[in-house]
């Protein structure tokens, strides 16, 4: 079992809101999102209801401010706990939608897709085993996307608005 903690404000300060699982909507619990705790577990944050907007990735430990956790913004309106994995990870992705053209296996982590596979641009994936964060940016920069088994047909369907992506990590435990 899991456990974060919200605050409205920087360093753990104001109003505070304890969570264990998986939340579609937090705004009834807090309007403003500063600071948290992770207590135990590996979680998504989402800027907005439902699992949307923004994704952010946390493990354990504490971010005093929205900054730490590489935030945009104090907005936090969704969380899920990621769903502890032991063994090993596999993905394919592919350089088409609807798994078509030239696919690619993982089985580690990518720090960087276009000096490995001379592409950066990835319209679907098939996540096999473990989770995944795919990043904008290469070095584990930028916007965050978190993937679970299943399949993608189309980068909107992991919440991005592109398939550039510019490298891969596993969630390990």
């Amino acid at each position: 079992m899991g456990k974060i903690i919200f605050y409205e404000d920087r360093n753990f300060q104001g109003h505070s809101y304890e969570c264990g699982g998986e939340c579609s909507d937090l705004h009834a619990h807090f309007s403003r999102c500063n600071s948290i705790k992770v207590e135990s577990g590996n979680w998504m944050v989402y800027e907005r209801p439902s699992y949307m907007g923004y994704q952010y990735f946390l493990k354990e430990g504490e971010f005093s401010d929205y900054q730490r956790w590489m935030g945009f913004n104090d907005c936090v309106r969704s969380c899920r706990m990621i769903p502890q994995h032991q063994g090993s990870h596999r993905m394919r992705i592919f350089e088409r939608s609807e798994f078509g053209g030239q696919m690619t296996e993982l089985t580690d982590d990518c720090p960087n897709l276009y000096e490995r596979f001379h592409y950066n641009d990835i319209y679907s994936c098939n996540v096999m085993e473990g989770s995944w964060l795919l990043y904008e940016h290469p070095d584990y920069r930028g916007r965050q996307y978190l993937l679970t088994p299943g399949e993608y047909r189309r980068y909107n369907e992991w919440g991005s608005m592109s398939a550039r992506v510019g490298s891969i990590r596993r969630i390990a435990m």
